[in-house]
């Protein structure tokens, strides 16, 4: 599960767009160690979604049948970079 776990920390910080690096970086620090097996399986298919895509729908501009309703996506639409000490006003 570590070799998952930096994977995903990795495709988390190495975005097309500097504000998903930032977004999507600081919310798997945030919860990636709580994870578990399910969920980190979830996160990573969140992370096959394009940038443009989930940014859209992050901001509520886009609704799109392309982003599965679970629990990952929920903790990501509601997590709020600067709640967490992220930089920017994302």
């Amino acid at each position: 599960m570590d070799n998952l776990k930096k994977k995903i920390l990795y495709r988390s910080e190495h975005r097309g767009t500097k504000e998903m690096d930032l977004l999507l970086s600081n919310f798997v620090k945030k919860y990636i160690n709580s994870l578990n097996e399910r969920e980190l399986c979830e996160l990573e298919l969140l992370l096959n979604i394009d940038d443009e895509v989930l940014y859209k729908w992050y901001l509520n501009n886009e609704k799109t049948t392309s982003i599965p309703e679970n629990s990952i996506t929920k903790k990501f639409k509601e997590f709020k970079l600067q709640d967490y000490g992220g930089e920017g006003g994302i």
